[in-house]
């Protein structure tokens, strides 16, 4: 909830910036010569079920069709995921208990890039200075993006450590430093402590980027590889992020089997 109440209160920091952005010809906005990345965006597909293409598939019995996961054409370039031959195996044992497994169902943060293609919203507060502010309803997550040499991170995190550098028009952001705790998607794909994510975010009009994620992690992969999609910005007068306190909604997931084991003094 902290983090979220930072985003929300540097909004007011950042409506002169907003507003003194000027549209080029190509109808992209600009700040201080460079895309003026300021807004709320939204990923519009399937990917956080599944990064890989994907039938539509049962959720849950005791549930019926709630909670059955939709179809998805994928968002990685060649379609497959390059595990190596062991941790697919471990792939296949995390998708088969995905339902208690998943991060996300616990409640803890997202990562990257987990964090641009869950079904919520998220925020960027572009500014002028040497950082940029991410922020993610889920969780209460967010990240800096540090847009000058600022050294190492001083520790692992959920959400990495994220170094920025523009490339011509295109944020070029380099994370490194996440924890393997969390997971690229409700199918069980996940990483080690070796990943290292580089994002690239062009925007292509005034309300769409074009987003890309290369992967990196020799202790899972066999070679890098790459996922792309298109952000859209959300337009309604009235959008802002929302609070999504999923704490509460994930306490019997991870202590109820603690209380039932109490109460049989087992």
């Amino acid at each position: 909830m902290a983090a979220l109440a930072l985003a929300v209160g540097v909004v007011a920091i950042f409506t002169t910036v907003r507003s003194s952005g000027q549209a080029t010809a190509g109808g992209v906005p600009r700040l201080q010569g460079k895309p003026n990345l300021n807004g709320i965006w939204q990923a519009v597909n399937e990917a956080n079920w599944d990064v890989e293409p994907h039938q539509a598939r049962p959720g849950p019995a005791q549930y019926g069709a709630l909670f059955s996961e939709p179809g998805g054409l994928g968002v990685v370039e060649g379609n497959q995921i390059p595990y190596k031959p062991e941790a697919l195996a471990k792939k296949k044992e995390n998708f088969a208990n995905r339902w208690t497994l998943d991060p996300e169902a616990k409640c803890y943060m997202p990562g990257v890039p987990r964090a641009t293609y869950m079904p919520f919203p998220f925020q960027i507060f572009q500014g002028s200075g040497d950082t940029m502010l991410m922020a993610y309803p889920f969780a209460a997550a967010s990240r800096i993006i540090h847009m000058k040499d600022v050294g190492e991170s001083p520790a692992d995190a959920w959400m990495g450590w994220s170094r920025g550098r523009w490339e011509g028009d295109t944020l070029v952001v380099d994370v490194t430093n996440l924890i393997d705790q969390t997971w690229f998607d409700r199918a069980g794909n996940y990483h080690s402590d070796a990943l290292k994510v580089t994002e690239r975010y062009a925007m292509t009009g005034p309300n769409t980027i074009q987003y890309e994620a290369t992967i990196e992690d020799p202790n899972v992969f066999t070679r890098p590889w790459k996922m792309s999609m298109p952000l859209y910005r959300r337009v309604e007068k009235n959008a802002q992020l929302l609070e999504f306190k999923c704490v509460p909604f994930s306490e019997e997931l991870i202590y109820g089997h603690l209380r039932r084991g109490a109460a049989t003094g087992r």
